[in-house]
């Protein structure tokens, strides 16, 4: 018998070795790594404590047991939904229920985990204070990005991104050259073109991701807004740039050479060509990320980026 109820009644496990269902990133592993086990058997224990129920990425499922639903995380019927890893990771659970007001809890098992709530070494602490109600949601903003052809018509359906999305090049060492337009209709403005390696379009989310390693600056994440950050430019008067949220961001490739990539959150889009156009605004969908009481943006800066830390005494 359950020691205790719960708003959280059916709750979907995404780990960051169980990747390939139904995603583009890759083949699953055939064996979770020793602390996604660990994790897994931890959340399933604190599950039937509160009588609710877990569903589990098939490679996560089978090495659990217990009661847990083997051949999927059941992310249509969760009413929580839990990532173990990082930011990718919790980025790809994320993914699972939008469009849906489905909470998503992320337990770090990896490196930085900036988005993430519970540490590895606090699963069972975390999870139990989340399912007695202990917790609060904080809201995160989406971009929705389009691919146009010359001639008008949409390349793609519509793709959302939590973090970014990011038009680039690859392999040999070239650069680019991109034009980018403010506004829509006849309230177009251009910003400029440049040279550069591409250019990253984030939301204050992804502010602490790819931009901010290219230079960007870090946003608080109740704004509404998003950031235009060059990726290596070939001149020293290109900046980031903050957009307000209304607006939208028009980014022409002008270069005749080699098609260029659009990547979202890390994943792979489809292949621009000369003279596309890659259309971004903010998302109508909102990500919901479950954050305990003393969870703080800015002690999170400091602790994970070292942002502003105090020296030592007499340093």
């Amino acid at each position: 018998m359950p020691s205790h109820a719960t708003a959280f009644r059916r709750i979907a496990l995404f780990g960051k070795e169980a990747v390939g269902l139904g995603d583009e990133a890759g083949p699953a592993s055939e064996q979770p790594a020793e602390a996604v086990v660990r994790a897994c058997r931890s959340v399933a224990e604190v599950a039937a404590e509160f009588g609710a129920t877990v569903s589990a990425e098939s490679p996560l499922a089978a090495v659990v047991g217990g009661d847990v639903a083997v051949g999927g995380a059941d992310a249509e019927a969760a009413d929580l939904v839990i990532s173990l890893g990082g930011d990718g990771t919790l980025l790809r659970a994320a993914r699972s229920v939008l469009g849906r007001e489905v909470p998503v809890l992320g337990i770090n098992l990896g490196n930085l985990g900036f988005l993430t709530s519970v540490a590895a070494d606090d699963i069972k602490t975390g999870l139990r204070r989340v399912l007695r109600g202990e917790y609060t949601i904080e809201e995160r903003g989406t971009l929705e990005a389009s691919v146009l052809r010359p001639d008008g018509a949409s390349a793609s359906c519509r793709l959302t991104a939590l973090n970014d999305v990011v038009v680039h090049k690859a392999g040999a060492a070239r650069v680019t050259r991109l034009d980018l337009w403010v506004g829509d209709g006849g309230d177009r403005q251009e910003i400029g073109s440049f040279s550069g390696d591409g250019v990253i379009l984030a939301t204050p989310t992804g502010s602490t991701a790819y931009s901010l390693s290219a230079g960007g600056p870090i946003v608080v994440p109740e704004l509404n807004c998003f950031l235009v950050t060059p990726i290596l430019p070939h001149t020293l008067a290109v900046r980031p740039l903050v957009v307000p949220g209304e607006e939208q961001i028009t980014v022409t490739i002008l270069d005749r050479g080699e098609p260029l990539h659009l990547t979202v959150d890390g994943r792979e889009g489809p292949r621009l060509c000369p003279t596309d156009r890659v259309v971004v605004r903010m998302g109508p969908s909102r990500v919901h990320l479950v954050r305990l009481p003393e969870h703080s943006y800015f002690a999170t800066l400091r602790r994970k980026l070292n942002w502003a830390v105090h020296p030592p005494e007499g340093h």
